[in-house]
């Protein structure tokens, strides 16, 4: 009996091996090795440019700064002036620390220090790509996927709310209307805004004829309508972790909150709103991360003028055959995209995504 017991406890040790073993080999096959592979063609030399098979691996580093210098001198100018204004910042938050000493002691404040420092950085990121134009495609990238994830915050917020708190017996339908879109492929969603955004589409002569819009005016082919189409396709990859996050709040802390004389909208910012954030963090993840990399928005709904850093990608791949630039941009787009989500989820915290 106790050697069947043995042997029980023994082979439950792998059982835990046993359940990660296929996620594992999904990342190792789907994910570490194609990255290699791309890593490797970032290093490789191509002697023959139209030949794209023919790849020398040396160790090429130039690759990632021809790529760099070649499409993205404004980036590295804003970069550069963006960290003068965020030395600036800091330099006045150690002061401040300085003056009223314990305010680093407390959580919060330091969050909401980091958070200034990140805000200060990217608007000044901001404010120096305006002054040069937007012509950088890595520009371009990071300030639409960036306003596309904050109005899919500000539209998916309200409606998981109301699915969570609100939905009662209409709570499934309601989740199923936000997955429909699902039901049809990217490319056909997209496309379809074409039809809908199109010059003599009915969005626009009801927008001409409430006098929103002139004659000559258009939605298609301007930074609007790029910025709707990665809005739209991504909402629901927001909405979904936000509804999650609601879904497991206890309904008693908020009667609780009520119960001791806290009015609706302050037990919301109190209790419902801190206790949703891990929500709002996977869902920001999953909306930001593949609009900065999207290119079918650009392409489709979008002008020469809105082409994402995507379109260079997707271009030197396909049609220029260019393929150690391209994956040199691809590394530096993700090196990008790990560093701010890292300083993402250290400002917002993620403890309650692991706990």
């Amino acid at each position: 009996m106790a050697g069947a017991v043995g042997a029980t406890r023994k082979r439950g040790r792998f059982a835990p091996y046993g359940l990660l073993s296929p996620g594992v080999l999904w990342l190792l096959l789907f994910f570490l090795v194609p990255v290699a592979f791309l890593f490797r063609t970032a290093l490789s030399n191509q002697p023959e440019r139209f030949v794209p098979s023919d790849l020398d691996f040396e160790w090429k580093w130039d690759n990632f700064s021809e790529a760099f210098d070649t499409f993205g001198p404004q980036f590295q100018d804003a970069m550069r002036i963006a960290f003068i204004a965020t030395l600036v910042a800091l330099a006045v938050c150690v002061g401040i620390v300085f003056v009223r000493r314990g305010v680093w002691q407390n959580a919060r404040a330091r969050r909401l220090l980091i958070g200034a420092l990140v805000g200060v950085f990217f608007g000044a990121y901001i404010v120096t790509s305006t002054i040069d134009g937007w012509g950088d495609h890595f520009q371009r990238s990071f300030l639409y996927a960036g306003i596309a994830t904050l109005l899919c915050i500000a539209i998916g917020y309200p409606l998981a709310y109301v699915i969570a708190f609100r939905g009662g017996a209409y709570k499934n339908l309601l989740l199923g209307l936000v997955v429909v879109p699902f039901f049809t492929t990217y490319l056909i969603r997209t496309i379809a805004w074409q039809t809908i955004l199109f010059d003599d589409g009915p969005v626009v002569d009801l927008l001409q004829s409430l006098g929103l819009m002139g004659d000559s005016d258009r939605l298609l082919a301007t930074p609007g309508a790029v910025i709707g189409g990665l809005t739209y396709n991504f909402l629901p990859f927001m909405v979904l972790p936000i509804y999650v996050s609601l879904e497991k709040i206890d309904r008693s802390l908020v009667d609780a909150a009520r119960d001791l004389y806290s009015t609706p909208a302050r037990a919301f910012r109190k209790v419902v709103l801190p206790l949703s954030l891990p929500g709002v963090f996977a869902g920001s993840l999953l909306t930001f991360i593949p609009a900065a990399g999207d290119f079918i928005n650009a392409e489709l709904l979008g002008s020469p003028t809105t082409l994402m850093i995507g379109n260079v990608v997707q271009n030197q791949f396909l049609v220029q055959l260019d393929y150690p630039t391209a994956a040199a941009l691809s590394f530096v787009l993700m090196a990008i995209i790990t560093v701010a989500v890292l300083i993402y989820a250290r400002v917002l915290g993620t403890e309650d995504l692991t706990g």
